[in-house]
């Protein structure tokens, strides 16, 4: 079952991660300052994630493909895993449209 699930860093600041179906990381957020912020990313995520527009396809410097998903305002919500081709990230982009909006926030902290 996807899943948002937040969680805190060794410097005690907040971020979450989405996972897909098979239990995968697919996206991490920036850190947060407080749990609360970090649920309102996640929340956020699941409002922008059946969106079209707000995916940036991307490339990194060492030719893998990956993706952002951005918020209605352009922040960057999430960066996602790089991918062994664009067609990997472009199916890893309609996981997260279709499971996203209806996936659960766990706590982990």
């Amino acid at each position: 079952m996807a899943k948002f699930v937040i969680s805190r860093s060794t410097n005690a600041q907040y971020y979450f991660t989405f996972h897909g179906d098979n239990g995968e990381r697919m996206l991490l957020s920036e850190m947060y300052v407080t749990k609360q912020s970090a649920i309102n990313g996640a929340g956020a995520a699941k409002a922008a994630s059946p969106y079209d527009k707000n995916y940036s396809r991307l490339t990194a410097s060492n030719n893998q493909p990956y993706f952002l998903l951005k918020a209605e305002n352009g922040q960057v919500l999430g960066v996602s895993e790089t991918y062994s081709s664009t067609y990997a990230r472009d199916t890893a982009i309609d996981t997260m449209k279709r499971t996203a909006p209806s996936a659960s926030i766990v706590d982990n902290t």
